[in-house]
């Protein structure tokens, strides 16, 4: 079933002043800067598909369905990881703590072996490569992959999930790592 294309303005924010309002179009430069302002959780995604292993840090993973349960996530087409990704069966998903920034920042590094030292990681029964510091994962099933622009979408069914300790998530926000600051609750 296909959707029809629904026409709508271009992305812009409005300030406290009306009368300040500059709507632009959402060039590359406006669309980073917008989305520099979203934070996002920090995962680093593992798969193989019987050539080694490869693994990537993505921000973009997303909760899609509960019945199945299903997730998402956007992988470039140019990233060094795509062709297995493209051809494997399954993906691990990697949730990393508060403090494992050097963890995300070496699997978002391309010209390198992300899984040689000090990457501590190890396989699951069913053959996945996971992260031993992962303080929790899920392992899913590939469902779908689209191509979507620069990237593709990949649909994955949840099959299990391992918890191996409490944990305050590491986050992407203006172009850096950071962490959740909890507000007071208001009665």
């Amino acid at each position: 079933m296909s959707v029809p294309a629904l026409n709508r303005p271009a992305l812009s924010v409005v300030p406290d002043r009306p009368e300040l309002t500059v709507e632009r179009v959402v060039d590359a430069d406006v669309y980073k800067s917008v989305f520099r302002r979203h934070a996002a959780g920090v995962v680093v995604i593992t798969a193989d598909a019987g050539h080694g292993p490869v693994g990537f840090t993505a921000t973009s993973l997303v909760s899609i369905s509960l019945l199945p349960p299903l997730v998402s996530f956007a992988i470039a087409t140019s990233a060094s990881s795509w062709p297995t990704v493209s051809t494997a069966s399954s993906v691990v998903i990697n949730f990393l703590s508060a403090d494992q920034h050097a963890i995300a920042g070496r699997f978002a590094t391309s010209g390198i072996d992300r899984f040689a030292e000090p990457t501590r990681w190890s396989r699951l029964d069913s053959g996945e490569p996971v992260l031993d510091d992962a303080p929790s994962f899920l392992r899913a099933q590939i469902a779908h992959r689209f191509a979507v622009g620069d990237h593709y979408l990949v649909v994955a069914r949840l099959a299990t999930h391992t918890e191996r300790r409490a944990h305050e998530p590491l986050l992407y926000h203006d172009g850096r790592y950071a962490t959740a600051t909890p507000k007071a609750h208001h009665a």
